[in-house]
Order: structure tokens, then sequence, then C-alpha cells
């Protein structure tokens, strides 16, 4: 077939395109007045692995199945912003790995709040002011965000869904190596990148910050400084790309948990997280412990804590599969607390299974 003849399919298809994706909007905007009735939030986990899932089981090819997860996040965006417009909050300033996680997780069309630290994320969310919040909770190479953990331990917030992104480390600066006298990133982000540092910045001070798009912010800014962050933050702040990927760990990933003030229903294929307290005493982790493991339950992250209440006392941070409203998570939730000074459920979410 000539040419000519295939672009004029291509346009064919486009136009019945934009006919089918403008009838689907418009019952997006019935969804958005039930809601609106119902009180119901913008936001289901539950539904979006349900459609994402229902996308992948019908595509035939050619195109990959990530393309076409690609496609339908956005018009989820799309659909947040007519049923009603979605703010969330992120470690900023723009084009740090949070923001990034985020835009590729809700797309453009939501509305995005950058926050000076992660602290700042919970509080946005617990006062309302926005839906949602995207929090860095552990590196595959550098170990646990603990601004994180510590903030579960003083707000009322829900985990409603996990992420993951791949994580690609550059050296960012507006001079040569040899002129950086200060580098600038997160302190998770120096660790993550510890055997590249030692061989070639002996000299430089390493200088933590809130955010890598901080750290390239100030590197934009001074002189003779340089920067750990992002391609994008690159971009953005307008400071070179010096050497990519010096990571120390080709497969670095970042889990990053979305925070809200719902519930979510289960979807048959979920992860429960908790955060509890013990006793100083010999054995009470390992009483806590064995509840989950009588139970059925694989303990897939634990992580502690200084309670920062009195000394010697630690809270722990687990997540495991399965939702709270499953017999043996409830069971053994109730069994747990008989063990715990504390325990609370942080949330059960959709287990992810998918890249960004």
């Amino acid at each position: 077939m000539p040419l000519e003849e295939l672009r004029k399919q291509i346009d064919q298809f486009d136009s019945q395109l934009v006919e089918l994706l403008n009838a689907r909007a418009r019952v997006v905007v019935e969804v958005g007045k039930h809601k609106s009735k119902t009180a119901g939030a913008v936001y289901a986990p539950d539904r979006e692995k349900a459609v994402l899932k229902k996308i992948i089981d019908e595509n035939k090819g050619p195109l990959p199945n990530k393309t076409l997860i690609a496609i339908w996040r956005e018009l989820m965006s799309g659909s947040f912003h007519l049923e009603n417009p979605l703010r969330i909050a992120y470690l900023g300033p723009q084009g740090s790995f949070s923001h990034s996680a985020a835009m590729l997780k809700f797309g453009q069309s939501v509305d995005y709040e950058a926050v000076i630290d992660i602290r700042s994320i919970f509080d946005e969310v617990a006062k309302g002011h926005s839906d949602l919040g995207i929090v860095p909770i552990e590196n595959s190479a550098g170990g646990p965000v603990n601004e994180s953990l510590d903030a579960f331990m003083d707000y009322d917030i829900l985990i409603c869904a996990e992420v993951y992104m791949a994580i690609h480390h550059n050296l960012l600066a507006n001079c040569s190596i040899e002129q950086i006298e200060e580098l600038y990133s997160k302190p998770e982000i120096f660790a993550q990148c510890r055997k590249w540092l030692s061989a070639t910045f002996k000299d430089a001070n390493t200088i933590p910050v809130t955010s890598s798009a901080k750290a390239v912010q100030m590197a934009a800014e001074k002189p003779n400084t340089g920067a750990i962050g992002s391609s994008i933050a690159a971009e953005l702040y307008n400071v070179m790309v010096v050497c990519e990927n010096i990571e120390d760990n080709a497969n670095n990933v970042t889990r990053f948990l979305v925070i809200s003030k719902n519930d979510v229903k289960a979807t048959g294929d979920d992860k429960t997280a908790i955060l509890f307290s013990t006793a100083h005493k010999a054995g009470a982790l390992v009483d806590v412990l064995e509840v989950f493991r009588s139970n059925g339950l694989n303990l897939a992250n634990i992580q502690a804590r200084p309670s920062k209440k009195r000394e010697w006392e630690y809270c722990f941070f687990v997540d495991f599969p399965g939702h709270r409203q499953d017999e043996n998570v409830s069971k053994a939730i109730a069994e747990a607390k008989k063990h715990c000074l504390q325990l609370s459920v942080l949330g059960s979410f959709p287990k992810n299974s998918e890249m960004l």
C-alpha cells in the first residue's frame, strides 16, 4: 500500500481515537458526580490496578505493555482532572527523583506541590492541603530512608500505593571535575555512589542537602561546585552532565510510598504495612515475629528506628503480603498487639510489580 494511503489510515484511526477518548471522558465526568455524592476518593488504587491489568490482559500487540500502561496512566491523569483535580505533594524542588516518580505515576494533568522536606509531605496530607503525597522509603543500594520512617511514627497517615523507579545518578557541574571543591546531594545519594566518590573525589567536600534537585540548584548558582542528581534536574537548572550513571549498583531502584488519608479496597494481590513497638525485654521482638510466621505471613521488609519516647525503645516498620481484611492478616495483627506496647496499621495497598 502506498505511503500516503497508510498515513490516511493513521489519520482515520487518530480521529476515531479522539472521539472514543472523549466518549470515555464523558463517562468519567458521571463517575465524578457519583463520587461527589458519596464523598468517595478520586484516586482509587484498587480500580487503577484492575484497569491496568485488564489492558495488559487484552493486549495482543504489536505495542508493548509498557507503552499502553503509559498511555492509560495519562488517561487516568486526565480523568482525575475532570473528576476533581488531585494535588500531590513531593520532595522538591522540581527535578528531584520524587518529582519524577510522581509524574510517572500520576501524569501531567494533576497539580503538584513541591515541599522542602519529607515531613512537610506528611504535614500537607494530614492537613488536607494535598490529596496525596509521595515519599521515598528505601533504596536497593542505600537502604531505608530514615526521615520517612520517622514521619510515619508522628502522623496518622495511610499508605495507599507503592512505586518502584530505577534510579541513575549523574555528576552535574558547570566546571571540570578537577575544579569542584564542594559537592552537594542527599545523604542517601552519597551512600549509593560511595565507591565512585572514594575513587574520584578524595579531597572534595561532600555536603548533604535536603534533596537532589536542591543540590543541582546550588551547583548552578555557586562556582567550583557540583551536585549528584538527575539528568532532568540538569536540564531544568542549566547544569552540565559531567559523568553519567555514577551509582555503585547498576540495578539501583528506589521504592516510594503514596500516602493519603483514605483506606484502599482489597484487590487480591496486596501488601499491608504496620508500625509497632515492643517492651525492652528479652524475646519481645521474637514473640511478635513468631505470630506472623504462625499465620503464614512472610515479612517482606522490616526496619527499626528509635521510638524517641523512651530510652532503648524501638519502633519497627514491617510490611508483608495480604490485606488487613484477610482472615490470616487480621488474626495476626490482633495476636501481635498482645506482645506490643503499640501497633498501628499503616495501610493495605495493591502490590506493585511495575518498574517506572
